[in-house]
């Protein structure tokens, strides 16, 4: 446990190390109040939602129910934003900056991690190519946030906290967060040592660890050469194959579900294919443990 409590205790782990018992009480909490939002919708509708976090409701009549931005909303962004402050004033204080000593060619630390808010982009390191770990699969996080407005049609849930009109969209978020987001995080803090080899918590760092087992690609699992025009054929359908789920979907559900109708070509078509990047993290990281999968397409320019 010597290694764990070293972990904990390195000033720049500290900010991991608060944020996971943070992460949970702050789910469990929106839980707790999406869930009673919920029950209300169920009893009054939204009116009883609006009455309940606003006090009375502003709007009568035909028009749905507002919730004015002051003083509800920023007085909870002031309040929260001054709490923040206070306790990053604090942390300065009472905590040295993690600086070490002065950089060397020669002695590089091992491992070399980096702050660990872009542990989780280094941990991908691991498992895809360096173009898509540290370029593509960022730039599509940040291009579908940016997207989320514009590719929702449901326009239920807006001004409130609650789970059933909001449901995919939450479960999408939490398993993107909390399922892959943050646990990369915490294996690049946790269980990351020497040569950026696996270790448990609990294990004490050594650096005579031997090599990784050799990987293999994709295609080679099947009897091909990966470059051959035979391996890169078996690549490149087994991509088409599991993007081609999205287009399966769309003709199976388009006439019998109505989100879909109100989405349209163009819209699910974007959604899916974000969907899919994100659930291809998992499957590729299951890939590289279970079979040693290095690349699923091998090509001269890239690989995938």
């Amino acid at each position: 446990m010597e290694t764990l409590l070293q972990i904990i205790s390195k000033p720049d782990n500290l900010p991991i190390v608060a944020m996971l018992p943070g992460t949970l009480v702050l789910t469990l909490l929106w839980w707790r109040a999406a869930r009673r939002n919920d029950r209300r919708l169920a009893a009054g509708g939204v009116e009883a939602v609006a009455e309940a976090m606003a006090g009375p409701v502003p709007d009568s009549g035909k028009r749905p129910p507002r919730i004015h931005t002051w003083p509800f909303l920023i007085r909870m962004e002031v309040l929260a934003t001054l709490a923040v402050m206070a306790i990053l004033t604090v942390w300065s204080i009472l905590v040295d900056a993690p600086l070490e000593q002065i950089a060397d060619p020669a002695r590089t630390p091992n491992p070399s991690k980096a702050p660990w808010y872009f542990l989780g982009l280094q941990e991908m390191l691991v498992y895809f190519d360096p173009w898509i770990a540290g370029v593509a699969l960022p730039l599509l996080i940040i291009v579908g946030l940016c997207a989320i407005p514009y590719l929702d049609p449901n326009p239920e849930g807006s001004g409130y906290y609650c789970f059933k009109d909001r449901a995919f969209a939450i479960v999408t978020f939490m398993v993107g967060l909390v399922g892959l987001w943050i646990p990369l995080i915490v294996v690049g803090v946790f269980c990351r040592g020497p040569g950026w080899h696996w270790f448990w918590p609990w294990q004490p760092w050594r650096t005579d660890v031997g090599a990784e087992p050799p990987a293999v690609n994709w295609p080679e699992l099947f009897g091909a050469e990966a470059a051959s025009t035979g391996g890169v054929l078996i690549g490149a359908l087994t991509i088409a194959l599991f993007y081609g789920t999205a287009a399966a979907f769309w003709y199976w559900r388009r006439r019998r579900s109505p989100t879909l109708q109100a989405m349209g070509p163009v819209r699910y078509a974007i959604t899916a294919f974000l969907l899919l990047s994100m659930f291809a993290l998992p499957l590729k990281i299951l890939l590289r443990q279970a079979l040693a999968v290095k690349y699923i397409l091998v090509t001269p320019w890239f690989n995938i």
